[in-house]
């Protein structure tokens, strides 16, 4: 069932055209991810599912609610995480947690949700006192405070390192696993590969791509390369006689074997028939950001 409809919605500031055209569904349960370049359009996007910001023109659903004539109804069913938002360096955790536990009817079990996101020993640490990891886990236990059908996580992992980093992918994983619908706005190929059920590719305001992210990736290439040093010299034809090879080529001592279907049970079974160790094996394949070269001609961070 799908708990969010987005149809065609349109906004500008000023002379700029910030989110153009974008249509695009999120289904009950899953993680849905938009991504895309800083600027293109996915912070006012979310902010429009949320009720922050009104389109100018377009329709937006959530559980079948108008954001912005419902707006009440569907703060009480979105948990929001923006990507700028901040809290006075010296309010502790709990008493955060409390604040916003108070703007909602029916509110979660605030020590709890402490409790569940790792944060009992943090619970009197003032919020300038967090480290960048805890700050993240605060602002997920906020999200969540207002027992949400929907959370929205903009941007949750920037700056963090990269073993926060992914603690952070842990626990929004266990939000998804208590019933909760995520949409995941981030500009990291990594991120999105690894959390996505579906994904929303995004450049200048527009959907470029929405599927899978497996199925993105197949768009463009669904090439697989292998790269070894063979332990000795051979004749690279039982390689290329084989039907899922394309391509042979080496570069020094390694060979790079491109191809398609079984490929690497193909080889590495050929390559044990003439006992040859393929040393510094390597599986390689396109990822997001080829994707997102193909699709808009210039690399995601640019």
């Amino acid at each position: 069932m799908n708990v969010i409809e987005v149809e065609n919605i349109v906004k500008r500031y000023g002379d700029r055209l910030a989110v153009d055209g974008v249509s695009l569904t999120v289904e009950e349960g899953e993680i849905f991810a938009i991504l895309g370049p800083n600027g293109a359009g996915k912070t006012t996007t979310v902010e429009s599912i949320a009720g922050l910001r009104t389109p100018d023109s377009g329709t937006i659903r959530v559980h079948g609610l108008d954001p912005h004539h419902d707006r009440h109804k569907v703060r009480e069913l979105v948990g929001v995480q923006l990507q700028e938002s901040q809290l006075p360096d010296r309010i502790r955790v709990s008493e955060a947690v409390e604040l916003y536990a108070s703007f909602y009817p029916h509110p979660a079990d605030g020590a709890a949700l402490i409790g569940g996101l790792g944060l009992s020993d943090q619970r009197r640490t003032a919020f300038g006192k967090l480290s960048g990891g805890q700050k993240q886990r605060l602002s997920i236990a906020l999200a969540l405070v207002g027992n949400p059908r929907i959370a929205i996580l903009d941007e949750l992992t920037t700056g963090l390192d990269p073993q926060a980093r992914r603690d952070t992918w842990d626990l929004i994983e266990a939000v998804r696993d208590r019933g909760v619908t995520i949409v995941l706005v981030t500009h990291f190929m990594e991120e999105a590969e690894r959390l996505a059920d579906r994904l929303a590719l995004i450049d200048a305001g527009r959907v470029v791509a929405l599927d899978t992210p497996a199925g993105i990736v197949g768009l463009v290439d669904a090439e697989q390369r292998l790269r070894f040093r063979p332990s000795r010299p051979f004749d690279t034809s039982i390689l290329t006689d084989l039907a899922e090879v394309t391509n042979v080529s080496r570069t020094g001592a390694t060979l790079t074997v491109s191809g398609s279907g079984n490929l690497v049970p193909a080889v590495t079974s050929v390559l044990a028939r003439h006992r040859i160790e393929a040393n510094d094996f390597r599986i390689e394949q396109a990822g997001l950001d080829d994707a997102f070269i193909a699709l808009t001609g210039r690399p995601l961070a640019s």
